[in-house]
């Protein structure tokens, strides 16, 4: 019997689900095994500098040539490793821990009978004993060769996916102006100033090209946005500014840039403008006046008119502005300047003073 639509269908999705569990755990797996060796690279590392920094060192006794006639030299003596091992992780690190207490026997091994045909103790236990990293430009269980092969993984254009791992899939991630499966072909933006078989230098175009055959803004295919091609077939910058009507708002004036424009506010003396300062105002804003081509500030305060026309006010001249004030000895009430209560007293004292007769 035929399985129905709706049957196919839940089997598609399960299949579909089956397929993903897949991808994630072969994903995951690889993850694990690149940083695996990434775990190991450090470890030896660590075991590098351990041997370094205990390189003058000796049994710490007081009588050190007894010691290692007696107890053999402290240079190749298992106190000297044990001291190196105990170094080589962090408490924190449970990845690394486990790997040095899994394999801890290899490097006794390695310390006592390895050390001088195989002084390389990453090559030696990473790559070859243990077998979580490869040599470098290979990749995967079988430290296959990268794309481009070992010696120049990806043409020398890009990074190896797993280079130096179980991992990965070897497939090329490209540096910047490369693309394509051998990072031996060029981005957009740039060209090939030289291209074999086996190499490849990409060179980025001229800023007005989109995409191009050489470095000048002549060697243009397509120009960028922006830029347009002029009677010599170059790409040549537009000049938004000099549209009608403006890009730009009424309080802005536009500044062309290449292959763009943006927009800046004008000098606040200005009631529009072409470019920035108070002398490039098509007229002057509110509280200013033209002098000699520039927008300067009107002082209101000392015009034939007074503009403060109240009783006991003063005129202030503000930026583009005045301010009526108070008077000294005056203070504003009910929008009127009226004494203050100290002035008052003052002048109540002043007029007692002087009608007071003396005896």
């Amino acid at each position: 019997m035929l399985p129905t639509g709706l049957e196919l269908l839940r089997l598609l999705r399960l299949l579909s689900c089956v397929t993903l569990v897949l991808l994630f755990q072969v994903s995951d797996a690889k993850r694990d095994l690149i940083s695996a060796c990434t775990t190991c690279q450090k470890i030896t590392d660590n075991f590098s500098k351990g041997f370094e920094r205990t390189a003058k060192q000796n049994f710490g006794g007081g009588n050190t040539a007894w010691e290692e006639r007696k107890l053999s030299k402290y240079e190749t003596s298992e106190i000297r490793l044990m001291e190196i091992v105990e170094d080589l992780c962090e408490s924190s690190s449970f990845e690394c821990n486990r790997m040095v207490e899994e394999h801890e026997e290899h490097f006794e091994t390695w310390w006592f009978k390895r050390k001088t045909k195989h002084p390389d103790l990453h090559k030696w236990f990473c790559i070859e004993t243990i077998k979580v990293c490869c040599p470098k430009g290979t990749f995967g269980l079988d430290c296959n060769d990268c794309v481009g092969g070992s010696e120049t993984p990806c043409h020398g254009n890009g990074r190896c996916d797993g280079d130096g791992t179980r991992g990965g899939d070897g497939k090329c991630s490209c540096d910047n102006g490369y693309t394509g499966e051998f990072c031996l072909d060029c981005r957009e933006g740039y060209y090939n100033e030289v291209r074999n078989d086996t190499f490849s230098l990409c060179t980025e175009c001229h800023s007005s090209c989109k995409t191009c055959t050489g470095g000048t803004h002549q060697d243009c295919d397509e120009c960028k946005d922006g830029w347009e091609e002029d009677d010599q077939e170059a790409c040549v910058d537009v000049n938004e500014c000099s549209k009608d009507p403006s890009s730009c708002n009424e309080d802005q004036y536009c500044l062309n840039t290449e292959g763009s424009y943006s927009c800046k506010a004008c000098d606040k003396v200005c009631s529009g403008c072409t470019a920035a300062g108070p002398d490039k105002c098509q007229s002057c804003a509110s509280g200013y006046q033209d002098t000699e081509g520039t927008c300067t500030d009107i002082d209101e305060c000392s015009q034939p008119e007074p503009v403060c026309t109240k009783e006991h006010e003063v005129c202030v001249n503000n930026k583009g502005s005045f301010t009526c004030i108070c008077s000294s000895g005056y203070e504003e009430k009910d929008g009127e300047c009226v004494q203050t209560p100290q002035q008052v007293l003052h002048l109540y004292r002043n007029v007692t003073s002087s009608t007071m007769t003396p005896l």
